[in-house]
């Protein structure tokens, strides 16, 4: 009898070691916006932002990785785009954004992702800026079709980096449920008189939103960077958070952050507590 209690001891003992290790597996992607929001002609600034978020959740990510043993490697990190971008180069370079850690990689490997992560992306921003195409970023339709399936690994802690400036759009994705929408634009906004600080009694007595296209995300977190709305509403960043967050929780998102556009160098420290939950 005392053996088998000291076998159930140690078979309990060794399934909460296993939920832990595997509760430390990070699964890191990006959805990235390469709309006119990066064109250097409107915001000089924002497709260098982009580049160093990018840089600040490539940097948690290893300081992840480098607390673990290698034995318990089982991390991985991607980019994506929606729909995928007409230029070659960009698709190339993007596949060097995709890493799989496990027991089997070397501590070279950690140290090139570093590497390309400090030289990919702008390369990734200049291409599409002197394509000058700005297709856009249908991200209503990535959730629709592809979050689940990209961004949701089983045993796997799920982080979802959307870089975008708030507004959704893409002309292929414009739909219309009730006063639920596909999308969210300046014009929209003010068709939809959200230009008061009574915004959100009108939204809720409107029944206004985002569709929400699964309830079944509780698995993933979703962090958003780059907000950057119209300064001629002084609620319209309110309105688009609002959006975003009634979406998520629609959605049963298990954990959200929406960070409006500012300096790298002060988004950096939230980023990284997000990511390495300090």
């Amino acid at each position: 009898m005392k053996s088998k209690i000291l076998l159930l001891i140690l078979i309990l003992s060794l399934s909460i070691s296993s939920k832990k290790v595997s509760a430390q597996n990070l699964n890191i992607s990006f959805l990235l916006d390469l709309s006119d929001r990066i064109d250097p002609k409107k915001y000089p600034e924002f497709y260098q932002r982009d580049v160093q978020y990018i840089k600040s959740v490539e940097k948690a990510f290893i300081a992840h990785i480098k607390q673990k043993k290698i034995i318990q490697l089982n991390d991985q990190i991607q980019v994506y785009f929606n729909p995928e971008p007409k230029n070659p180069e960009i698709n190339k370079l993007s596949q060097q954004l995709k890493a799989n850690f496990d027991k089997t990689s070397s501590k070279g490997s950690i140290l090139s992702l570093d590497k390309t992560f400090s030289e990919i992306p702008i390369k990734i921003y200049q291409s599409a800026i002197k394509d000058g195409q700005f297709i856009g970023s249908d991200i209503w339709k990535f959730f629709k079709n592809n979050v689940r399936d990209y961004c949701i690994k089983d045993n796997h802690r799920n982080i979802l980096i959307i870089l975008t400036d708030g507004y959704m759009y893409h002309k292929d994705s414009k739909f219309l449920e009730g006063n639920k929408s596909s999308f969210i634009t300046p014009d929209f906004i003010r068709s939809r008189k959200l230009i008061s600080s009574d915004y959100k009694a009108i939204m809720v007595k409107n029944k206004l939103g985002f569709i929400p296209v699964t309830n079944n995300l509780k698995d993933l977190e979703i962090i958003v960077l780059g907000i950057n709305a119209s300064k001629k509403n002084p609620y319209e960043e309110d309105v688009i958070n609002q959006y975003w967050a009634d979406w998520f929780r629609a959605m049963n998102v298990k954990k959200f952050y929406i960070k409006s556009a500012d300096l790298p160098a002060n988004l950096d420290p939230v980023i990284q507590k997000i990511i390495l939950e300090k």
